[in-house]
């Protein structure tokens, strides 16, 4: 798995925090996808926000406490956010809980089928908050996910960001690798990898970066020396600096996006 069920989100830096009128509680909500499947997710909106919202594309548990807070944080920070479930084909609606028992719903999840559902989410998200554009943001399954779903020109989006996205896929996933989906990347993409990894090598992290830059896809690719997977977690302590960092990052992310989004209109 990715995070252990107890993870939490990393604070945001204190400087990089947004007043936000009466909160950044987070809205459970069922949506339907093209296919008719009802899905969780879970909305946070900020008084704040600006023109991009976010998708947030969890790990192999689905949507936990860990991406509620999440999407919380990401409107803490001035952006409007929504976090989704993948198995409402398989596991029904809801929260998942430490019990649940994903990689059985996992194997039977396709990237089309998230791509359809995040679809949706992004509908959603634009009618409820007013956001523009949107980007995903997801993490070792999730981030995956999120790189996949940047070769989709339907849905549109204004860039990709993954965590530690899993890139030997083909034995695993039985899916083509993003390594291998480079020249089908419309991009921005912003890549967010440890260095000590065990199940990414930085080989392969590498071999993406140069096929990005090949194929001409904007992109930033950050490795931090001796992180491990899924480093970004308040638990983790010795790797605040990491944390940190990538939530700037991020964010900076969003903005530089936004920023081209505006200047385009």
């Amino acid at each position: 798995m990715c995070f252990e069920f107890d993870a939490r989100p990393p604070a945001l830096p204190a400087d990089l925090v947004r007043p936000v009128a009466g909160g950044a509680k987070a809205e459970l909500l069922e949506l339907e996808s093209a296919d008719g499947t009802r899905f969780s997710t879970a909305l946070a909106g900020s008084a704040d926000g600006g023109d991009v919202g976010v998708v947030i594309l969890p790990d192999v548990r689905g949507l936990y406490r860990f991406y509620i807070e999440l999407a919380e944080r990401f409107a803490e920070a001035g952006r409007h956010a929504i976090a989704i479930d993948y198995f409402g084909r398989t596991a029904g609606v809801g929260e998942r809980d430490e019990e649940f028992d994903f990689w059985p719903h996992v194997t039977e999840t396709k990237p089309d089928q998230i791509q359809a559902d995040i679809a949706a989410a992004i509908d959603a998200l634009k009618e409820r908050t007013g956001a523009d554009s949107v980007v995903t943001v997801g993490f070792c399954f999730g981030g995956l996910q999120s790189f996949l779903a940047d070769t989709n020109g339907e849905l549109d989006l204004a860039g990709a960001v993954g965590f530690y996205a899993g890139l030997n896929t083909e034995e695993r996933w039985g899916i083509k690798s993003p390594v291998e989906r480079t020249a089908d990347m419309r991009g921005p993409i912003l890549g967010l990898f440890g260095g000590a990894d065990e199940g990414i090598p930085v080989e392969r992290v590498q071999e993406l970066e140069r096929n990005l830059e090949s194929d001409g896809v904007e992109h930033e690719i950050k490795v931090y020396e001796g992180a491990p997977h899924s480093f970004f977690d308040r638990k983790y302590e010795e790797y605040a600096d990491a944390c940190a960092d990538a939530w700037r990052r991020v964010l900076g992310f969003l903005q530089g996006v936004e920023d081209r989004v505006r200047s385009a209109q």
